[in-house]
């Protein structure tokens, strides 16, 4: 007869902690939800006409970008 379900999860979360490890949960944004879309939109404007307001932003991203070239 087949191993239940709960059994073979069982099995395997003893496993991965045997090895060190731990479960977490980490609770994320529902992307199903209504508004969500609408949501990221406001937002990314926000963020848009912040950068544009922002004279040296592009400066720095320039001279990061030109530190990354360099790096190995």
């Amino acid at each position: 007869m087949p191993t239940p379900v709960s059994e073979r999860v069982q099995k395997r979360r003893d496993t991965l902690r045997a090895a060190g490890l731990r479960p977490v949960q980490i609770w994320v944004p529902d992307t199903r939800r209504p508004g969500f879309a609408a949501e990221c939109c406001r937002q990314a404007a926000l963020i848009a006409a912040a950068d544009q307001n922002d004279t040296g932003l592009l400066d720095f991203m320039d001279a990061a970008l030109s530190d990354l070239d360099d790096w190995a």
